[in-house]
């Protein structure tokens, strides 16, 4: 098995239970692990707090969609040309949405999608957090609130962008590869 990174940080040997039982259910409901977890298993810490934020970020309750959380990932990373995120939410997206060409859409140009004006304006403010955060104005907040998005919702926004900004940034930094069989999923 390849490095999942272009740095040397071997896995813990043996993992831990809890994290190889956490591997083990990727595995069978994936059919991999995602390399991004392989990568941060040289520390089951940071490992953990990795895998805690996501899941709570990506799974936990909100009334952002799945199917939403995903675009804004891939909206994210196509803005900072991530190509491990973008190979992994993409294929999130085309599952998710049934949709194959939605994902490649979102990938390419999230502006040549069919999607709603609430849609819009989720997209457009995670890419305004993306590109100049600290230009975010409480007239961007109260666009969202226009479509119908409370400030839960904005707080959600905000996170999942701000999440995907850091991972895009670790991941392209470290030249972190997507596993190969996301380039295959749901076409």
């Amino acid at each position: 098995m390849t490095r999942p990174t272009a740095l040397d940080l071997p896995p813990v040997d043996p993992l831990p239970e809890r994290t190889q039982k956490y591997f083990d259910i990727c595995q069978e409901k994936l059919g991999m692990v995602p390399n991004v977890l392989r990568a941060h298993a040289f520390d089951i810490a940071k490992l953990d707090a990795f895998t805690t934020l996501y899941n709570d970020l990506m799974f936990g309750d909100s009334a952002l969609s799945k199917l939403e959380r995903e675009m804004i990932a891939v909206v994210v990373s196509a803005t900072n040309r991530c190509f491990y995120c973008l190979t992994a939410h993409g294929a999130a997206v085309r599952d998710l949405s049934g949709d194959p060409k939605l994902g490649e859409m979102l990938v390419m140009n999230w502006r040549v999608a069919p999607l709603d004006v609430r849609q819009s304006a989720m997209l457009g403010f995670a890419e305004k957090v993306t590109l100049a955060s600290a230009q975010v104005s409480e007239g961007d907040r109260q666009g969202l609130r226009d479509h119908g998005f409370g400030d839960r919702d904005i707080w959600d926004i905000i996170n999942v962008a701000a999440f995907y900004n850091m991972s895009n940034r670790v991941a392209s930094a470290t030249d972190m590869r997507p596993n190969d069989e996301y380039h295959v999923q749901a076409r």
